[in-house]
């Protein structure tokens, strides 16, 4: 708890424009819950090297980034919206908890054995230990609450494992986070293979709608969008490219499934589509006007990240500085 109200933790990687996946289902839902909870929200640059990086462009996308957690609706007085490279309890917890956790915990890790496959000439050391690292991140803050997607909720359920591990060893010095989960746009789908989740890495550039995508590109793909050979615009199981466009819609608008299919009763896929495509713009045109508008503003960008830094410094220390005592590391003289 800071400030009478519990902790919530967590961030995105600096790898590439987000995705429209990426704001409905998590940066639109931080936004709602900003003011509710103390929020903690990392540009996750370190877990980024776990794939080959071209440095400018690196740079750039985590400079990015924390403009469009601002641009988003993200009050950087409000949240604290800081590098994860910049504070360096990051890698010290890291280290500490690696030595609190079992290979055979790792070993069962579904996202290694998925992006292993996807990056077999890069196998590295941190991609398998990332659980870790993400483990760190939680607990530096004390975290209460950790925004997860469906595929996420095994790195949380190994944080929880190594916090009461430490806490069975040395007392409650670790806040044993929960998972929040919203139940709208959790997860949005591909919009050509509506089985996968919709991905910035995806080769198909008509799979995916980037925030920063403009009005006749996002329309566009909306129109190329999977469906099926029906026409009913309806929810369910057996129509997974329909249903992901209801989410989205749904999650744009603020309405329900059955709202949804009786504005669209009676209407074809391309009406539907086209609703859609021209919602979403709608929704992401402020957004993109305030982004290239916090770019031009330098001088704003730097002083929200090195106060927004001092701030992850300070919260963060004070936990690596308990942990350390309680392993037995000499304390530094200051």
């Amino acid at each position: 708890m800071i400030n009478d109200k519990k902790v919530l933790y967590s961030g995105m990687q600096a790898t590439g424009t987000l995705t429209l996946g990426n704001y409905l289902g998590a940066l639109k839902n931080w936004v709602s819950i900003s003011d509710e909870y103390e929020c903690f929200y990392g540009v996750m640059d370190l877990h980024s090297l776990t794939i080959r990086q071209e440095p400018a462009n690196f740079r750039k996308n985590a400079r990015n980034l924390y403009a469009l957690y601002v641009a988003a609706g993200l009050d950087p007085e409000k949240n604290c919206l800081y590098y994860q490279s910049h504070v360096s309890a990051h890698a010290e917890l890291g280290w500490i908890l690696d030595c609190f956790t079992y290979m055979g915990e790792l070993n069962r890790m579904t996202q290694f054995k998925d992006k292993a496959a996807k990056h077999a000439d890069n196998i590295n050391a941190g991609l398998y230990t990332y659980p870790v690292l993400m483990a760190a991140d939680i607990l530096l803050y004390q975290a209460d609450l950790v925004p997860v997607g469906v595929d996420q909720k095994q790195h949380l359920e190994i944080c929880r494992d190594i916090a009461e591990r430490f806490n069975n060893l040395y007392g409650e010095v670790f806040t044993i986070p929960e998972a929040y989960i919203p139940e709208a746009g959790a997860k949005i789908m591909s919009l050509q293979e509506p089985e996968r989740k919709m991905s910035k890495s995806d080769e198909n550039v008509n799979a995916t709608v980037r925030l920063l995508d403009d009005t006749d590109t996002i329309i566009r793909k909306f129109k190329r969008a999977v469906t099926d050979s029906g026409n009913e615009v309806r929810f369910s199981e057996d129509k997974p490219g329909v249903s992901n466009l209801m989410t989205i819609y749904g999650c744009d608008t603020g309405k329900s499934m059955e709202e949804i299919e009786k504005e669209f009763d009676g209407k074809g896929y391309g009406d539907f589509k086209l609703a859609v495509g021209e919602c979403v713009a709608d929704e992401l045109k402020p957004l993109q006007e305030r982004y290239y508008s916090l770019l031009e503003d330098k001088t704003y960008i730097e002083k929200c990240i090195k106060e927004n830094d001092e701030k992850a410094q300070y919260f963060a220390n004070k936990t690596l500085r308990k942990v350390q005592k309680k392993v037995g590391l000499t304390e530094r003289i200051r």
